[in-house]
C-alpha cells in the first residue's frame, strides 16, 4: 500500500493502531508515517523494521510513529508492545533496565546519538565534532550497550523514548 493510500484508507475509516512496515531503501514507510500523522496528529502509529534498517526506522520515529518493533521480536515482546499501544496511545515506555543505564550515557554519545538521530553518517557525525570515525564508532558501541540496544534505529528509537532526541 502506497502512502496516499493509507492516508485515504485512514480517512475514511479510523483505526486504534497502524502498523507500518519499513523496507530497507524505500520511502514509502516513513513518507506514510509523515503524511498520515500531518494530516492527522492523533493516529497512533507503530513501526516496524528489520534490524540492519536504521535510516527508515529513525526517519518514521522522527516523523512521530509512538514506537518500533523489529520484525523479528518475540511473540511476547510483540504482544507487550501492541497491547501498549493500543491502550496508551503514548510513546512505549522506557523499560526499566534501560532507564537505570540511561543515566550513564555520556554527553558526546548524546551527540553521536543526536547525529544518528538525523541520518548522518559516522563519518559526517566525526567531522561534526571533530572525532575519527573510529572513535564515533567507539562511542556508538558504548552507548549501544548502556541503552541495549543491537543497531542504531534501535538506539535512535529509544534516545526518542528517553528524550535524550526531540
Amino acid at each position: 500500500m502506497t502512502a496516499e493510500e493509507l492516508l485515504a484508507r485512514y480517512s475514511r475509516q479510523p483505526t486504534d493502531l497502524v502498523l507500518v512496515g519499513t523496507q530497507r531503501g524505500a520511502p514509502t514507510g516513513v513518507r506514510a508515517v509523515r503524511g498520515l500523522l500531518a494530516a492527522h496528529p492523533q493516529a497512533n502509529v507503530l513501526v516496524f523494521g528489520a534490524p540492519g534498517d536504521s535510516g527508515s526506522v529513525a526517519a518514521a520515529i522522527a516523523g512521530g510513529a509512538r514506537g518500533y518493533l523489529r520484525w523479528d521480536s518475540s511473540r511476547p515482546e510483540l504482544v507487550s508492545t501492541l497491547a501498549h499501544a493500543l491502550t496508551s496511545g503514548a510513546r512505549l515506555p522506557v523499560p526499566a533496565r534501560v532507564a537505570r543505564e540511561a543515566g550513564s550515557v555520556t554527553e558526546r554519545e548524546l551527540q553521536v546519538l543526536r547525529g544518528m538521530s538525523e541520518g548522518k553518517s559516522n563519518g559526517q557525525i566525526g567531522r561534526e565534532l571533530y572525532l575519527a570515525e573510529d572513535t564515533v564508532k567507539t562511542h556508538a558501541r558504548r552507548m549501544f550497550r548502556k541503552l541495549r540496544v543491537k543497531d542504531r534505529a534501535e538506539a535512535v528509537a529509544q534516545g526518542f523514548r528517553c528524550g535524550y532526541v526531540t
